[in-house]
Parts: C-alpha cells; sequence; structure tokens
C-alpha cells in the first residue's frame, strides 16, 4: 500500500436505475471512516488501476488474476488505511503542499513540458484524471508517508554502514541524466500600474533582496510579500528547473550560481522576479550524501511493516467506522463493532452538486447519516433536502404531484451522481 505509483487509470462508475423512473441510486456506500466515505466506485476504480499496474509490470494470465484478487481482497482495508492516515496528517498539522509542488516540477522537467497548460493536459492524457485530482491524490500520499514517517518510522534505525552498502549495490538507482536547479521565488507584480507604482515595486523588490542577502527566511519572505499566490503559500518553492525550460538570460544566471544565491530583482514584462538557488545537482552520479535521506527511508520500510499495522490499529480503535453489509475490512481492530447501523426510520435525501463537489471537504456524516440519497424529481425540479429523521414537509398545493406516495425508507447506502 505504502509503495509509490502512478495511476494508469480513472475509472468513471455508471449510475444505477432504480425500478422508479423517477428515482435512482446514483452511488453505494461501502464504508464510513470519522467524516469521509467509501464508496463502491472507488474500490472499482482501485481494482482497475491495480489491473493496469500489473500488466505494466508483465504480468498475464493467472499470475494477473492472482494478483488482482488478492489486492481486491485488501481493497477496503487499504482505503480505510489511506484515509486514516490523511485524517491523522491533518490533525498534525503536518504540510506537504511544498514537497507537491516540487514533486509535479519535476514531472513536468522529466517530460520537457513548459507550458503550464499544455503539463496540464499532459496528465488529464496520461491519468484520466483531472489535473486537480492528480494533485490531490499525490498529496494524500505524500501525507500518509509523511504520518508513517513520524509516527513509526521515527523509532527505526538504520545504521549508516547498511546504507553505504546498499548505495553500493545499487548505484545506477541514483544517476542524474541532467543538471538541474531547485528554485523559488519572489514575484512582485507591476501589472497595471502607473510609473510611480512601478518604482515603489521596484524598491519594495530590492528591499526583499537585501533582507534575505542578509538572513531572512526566503519561505517567509515569499509567502508575505509574493504576488504569486500558488507559490507564496508554499514559501515561493518552484523546484528542479532544467535547461531549456526558462528564458535563456536567466538559465545562464541561476545555472552558473551556487546553492544560496539569491538574484537581483528581474525585470519581466508584468513584474520583478527574485530568485533564489535553493540546492543544484550535477548531471551523474548522485553522492552518497545527496540521497541519504532516500536510502533511510527504503532501508527503513522493511523493519516497520509490522509497526504500521499495529499503529493503524490503533486508529481504527480510536475512529467512528461503519461498515455496510458485503464488505469486509481486513485490517479491522478487534473487538470493534463497526456494524453498519439499522437505518429502517430514515427518510431519503436528495443533496445539491455543488455539495457533491464539496464532499471530500465536509464532515458528511450529518448530511448522509445513513440510507440511500436518492435523486427525487418533481416536474423537473429537485427536491429539498430533508433534515436526517424529520418528518416530511408536505409540499404547496401548488406543487405537490397528485397522488404521489409517501416517502419510503431507504434501501441502500449511497452518494448523489457526480455531475
Amino acid at each position: 500500500m505504502f509503495r509509490r505509483f502512478v495511476v494508469l487509470i480513472a475509472f468513471n462508475l455508471a449510475v444505477c436505475a432504480a425500478a422508479d423512473n423517477n428515482v435512482k441510486v446514483v452511488e453505494e456506500i461501502a464504508a464510513k471512516v470519522n467524516g469521509d466515505i467509501i464508496t463502491r466506485g472507488e474500490l472499482a476504480r482501485k481494482r482497475l488501476e491495480i489491473d493496469a499496474e500489473a500488466k505494466r509490470q508483465g504480468l498475464s494470465g493467472p499470475r494477473l488474476q492472482q494478483a488482482v484478487t488478492e489486492y481486491s481482497a485488501n481493497a477496503l482495508r487499504d482505503e480505510i488505511d489511506t484515509l486514516l492516515l490523511v485524517q491523522k496528517g491533518k490533525d498534525l498539522n503536518i504540510n506537504v503542499d511544498p514537497e507537491v509542488t516540487r514533486r509535479l516540477a519535476e514531472i513536468q522537467v522529466q517530460q520537457k513540458i513548459s507550458d503550464p497548460d499544455k503539463f496540464q493536459a499532459f496528465i488529464r492524457e496520461n491519468t484520466g484524471m483531472s489535473y486537480e485530482d492528480f494533485k490531490l491524490q499525490m498529496k494524500n500520499q505524500m501525507l500518509t508517508q509523511r504520518v508513517i514517517g513520524q509516527e513509526v518510522m521515527r523509532n527505526v534505525t538504520v545504521p549508516e554502514g547498511d546504507m553505504q552498502k546498499y548505495y553500493e549495490e545499487h548505484k545506477a538507482d541514483f544517476m542524474r541524466k541532467e543538471s538541474q536547479v531547485f528554485l523559488s521565488q519572489i514575484v512582485i507584480s507591476t501589472e497595471g500600474k502607473s510609473a510611480e507604482q512601478v518604482a515603489v515595486a521596484e524598491k519594495k523588490a530590492k528591499d526583499l533582496v537585501v533582507r534575505a542577502r542578509k538572513g531572512e527566511k526566503f519561505p517567509e519572505l515569499a509567502r508575505d510579500n509574493s504576488d504569486d499566490v500558488e507559490t507564496a503559500k508554499n514559501g515561493g518553492q518552484i523546484g528542479p528547473m532544467s535547461r531549456g525550460l526558462m528564458d535563456k538570460p536567466i538559465e545562464d544566471l541561476v545555472f552558473k550560481e551556487k546553492k544560496g544565491f539569491v538574484s537581483d530583482p528581474i525585470r519581466r514584462p508584468n513584474s520583478f522576479l527574485i530568485l533564489k538557488v535553493d540546492e543544484r545537482f550535477e548531471a551523474g552520479q548522485a553522492s552518497f550524501d545527496e540521497v541519504k535521506s532516500e536510502l533511510q527511508e527504503r532501508l527503513s520500510q522493511p523493519k516497520t511493516e509490522g509497526k504500521v499495522r499495529i499503529f493503524l490499529t490503533s486508529l481504527r480503535e480510536d475512529a467512528f467506522l461503519e461498515i455496510k453489509d458485503g464488505y469486509v475490512d481486513n485490517g479491522a481492530a478487534p473487538g470493534k463493532d463497526t456494524r453498519w447501523k439499522d437505518v429502517a426510520q430514515l427518510k431519503p435525501q436528495t443533496i445539491t452538486k455543488e455539495e457533491v463537489a464539496a464532499r471530500r471537504k465536509k464532515h458528511l456524516l450529518w448530511v448522509i447519516p445513513f440510507g440511500t440519497v436518492k435523486d427525487t424529481r418533481t416536474k423537473g425540479k429537485m427536491a429539498p433536502t430533508a433534515a436526517p429523521a424529520a418528518p416530511a414537509t408536505p409540499a404547496p398545493a401548488a406543487e405537490k404531484a397528485p397522488d404521489k406516495p409517501a416517502d419510503k425508507a431507504p434501501d441502500a447506502a449511497a452518494v448523489p451522481e457526480k455531475k
């Protein structure tokens, strides 16, 4: 579960029509994990992803079927693991945004795509996911790794001699194909400003350069002063750059300077740009010191598998978990009751598609506590959302459909259709 992999396929689950033409069950909830949910469609998508990855690795026939079957048996367990770790990471206020920005920049450099729009199109074409979903998945993967590192692996040590031995035996894994510089930036906008305002912006940029060179932390200066919102929130980091992705004068400047260099303000068409060289690597063999942290991570993983499972069990013990009949969590905490509660007395609910889009950011236990969400339409209009366990409110006479039967109790747990 904790290995890194590239998502190859995104799965779009077809909706299921109910017997009543005016009512359809859109998606089934398999489990509730604190304020989040796991759906049948998500589990099916993961099965397709592992199938594609196994085929890419050359598996076929019975070996392929065995790999997919083994994964499917643990699919719900792995999804619950991930949600619990992401939730724990948020509780610990772990921020991986800079790492996500850097990794996306690394992919962009590797693919030699300088145009942001073309890079996002590349992600969509090669993953079947939107750029935002791909970025979120990468963020969650990094967050889970950070939580495991902080809560479990910090107590596991790997002797330096073992790391050195592994490095010597796997040097080919640490070859760099080309030189790279890791950069951060501060952008002071001049767009739409008068000559006097541009002069003020230039003075501000020069003052920031002086402050940075005197030792003030560049990430804090970027966060508080940069007009580029996306990089400002990550401390100005724009990640690794290789030759061919920048204007020639800027490229020549940063590739000749050493780590820690802060540039003078660089005049751009709509801004003043300040660059800092965070790190630089030459093409060729990466040194042992440069990859030491990666070696620590690689060699400590086999020693932590059991400890990770113990940690995940403890998270389950403290979590609100409900699992629908027919689904099995192979990592269940012994003695914990995770049975799906009786929903016979609850009414169906509808929900707007705006709320659906934001469901990952909300605690949906209050929006969809139990049962099936049904898309019930009257005269082409979306029915209002009913409060949990509240009696149905009669529609006004002008809107009420004739001979409409009373609300029925839901028969399955579901979330609304994604538009």
